[in-house]
């Protein structure tokens, strides 16, 4: 089967398992969240071999170099060699204070509690 020399942005998008479904790929594009070459894609936007696809996907980024064209869903192995994922990695991830929490009933903090508190806060 000859591989096509183009592919609807949606239909690319679902086959190489970036959405569940075609249609929200298609709700997707419409919302504005996948780019082609850096524009904003229509769902019927023509998609080639070594274009960069852009998809906002739960609340990241993620960066898509076109390797292979196919219109219909295949397999997830199948699918990880039609493109080559470009996304930087994550910013590591930074220690968060625990949540201090005074007893039920100790009553208000003094103003030297409230000191220590914020001092354990990092404020």
């Amino acid at each position: 089967m000859p591989e096509p020399s183009s592919v609807r942005v949606d239909s690319w998008a679902w086959a190489v398992r970036l959405f569940k479904t075609r249609s929200a790929a298609s709700d997707a594009c419409k919302a504005g969240h996948l780019k082609v070459n850096g524009e904003r894609a229509k769902p019927s936007q023509s998609v080639k071999v070594g274009d960069e696809v852009r998809a906002f996907v739960a609340g990241s980024e993620k960066i898509y170099i076109a390797r292979r064209l196919i219109v219909k869903r295949v397999g997830a192995a199948v699918a990880a060699d039609c493109f080559e994922d470009r996304t930087p990695p994550p910013p590591p991830a930074t220690e968060a204070p625990t949540d201090v929490t005074r007893e039920r009933g100790a009553g208000r903090p003094t103003k030297r509690d409230r000191r220590l508190i914020e001092q354990l806060r990092g404020h």
